[in-house]
């Protein structure tokens, strides 16, 4: 199965790094983001980290959304969704490829990302690298699991971009809440317990990746799971400590 969903992705990041629509286009989206909040500030003005962690995590979501949407897009287009079905293994993964692509485009945008924050926003680490890199890289998981998830609800939608920003947004809340925390701190040195936002990132990547598997297959062969999918879904998120 590993071997297959290697393929897939492998696959699917030479199509989304050869296209002019690709990964560039994310990527630009993001700094163009980031680039509208440098210019709102006055001449000698500094954004504060809360701010620039926050400016950084809406550039980064904005292009996850392109990515995934591009990413079911390639099926879609050609019309071989159900080769990718009939491929030895279960159907998740298919997920996996997806979630690893996303995973590693995502990453190559937030390289982009994270040097623009700190030239255009005035920024520093002043806080704890590792925690910083940690912190990411959960979220990161976290944020493509579901979006490659919810990417599969909505492919074939006419609507589908604007149909997976509105499902992914209110899901992602506290794992956006904890990634904007774990970057203040890094940014700004503030004594947050970033050890707390760290084991909730945890905790929301263990969900998402669980309810993913569980429910990728109804998905992404036809099947009417969308009362599976809410009833699930909200019951795990609704269990979950407050923030």
């Amino acid at each position: 199965m590993w071997a297959v969903s290697v393929a897939i992705a492998r696959k699917d990041m030479t199509l989304l790094l050869t296209r002019g629509n690709g990964l560039a286009q994310a990527i630009l989206l993001g700094l163009l983001l980031i680039f509208v909040f440098s210019l709102a500030q006055g001449a000698g003005e500094t954004l504060s980290p809360q701010g620039a962690a926050t400016v950084f995590w809406m550039s980064s979501l904005f292009c996850q959304i392109l990515l995934f949407n591009q990413l079911y897009a390639l099926e879609e287009v050609n019309q071989s969704r159900i080769g990718l079905i009939l491929l030895p293994g279960p159907v998740y993964g298919v997920w996996i490829a997806k979630t690893l692509a996303g995973l590693m485009l995502l990453i190559a945008g937030q390289l982009c990302f994270f040097p623009s924050v700190l030239v255009f926003l005035g920024q520093k680490v002043a806080g704890n690298p590792v925690h910083g890199l940690l912190g990411l890289l959960g979220c990161d998981i976290g944020i493509c699991a579901l979006g490659s998830l919810l990417g599969a609800l909505s492919e074939g939608q006419t609507t589908r971009e604007s149909l997976l920003s509105i499902l992914l947004f209110p899901l992602i809340t506290p794992l956006l809440l904890a990634a904007i925390s774990i970057h203040t701190a890094t940014l700004g040195g503030e004594g947050q317990d970033v050890v707390h936002w760290l084991s909730l990132v945890a905790a929301y990547d263990a969900m998402f990746c669980a309810v993913s598997c569980f429910l990728f297959s109804f998905l992404y062969t036809g099947d009417d799971a969308w009362p599976v999918f809410f009833c699930v879904l909200a019951r795990l998120v609704w269990r979950l400590p407050p923030t």
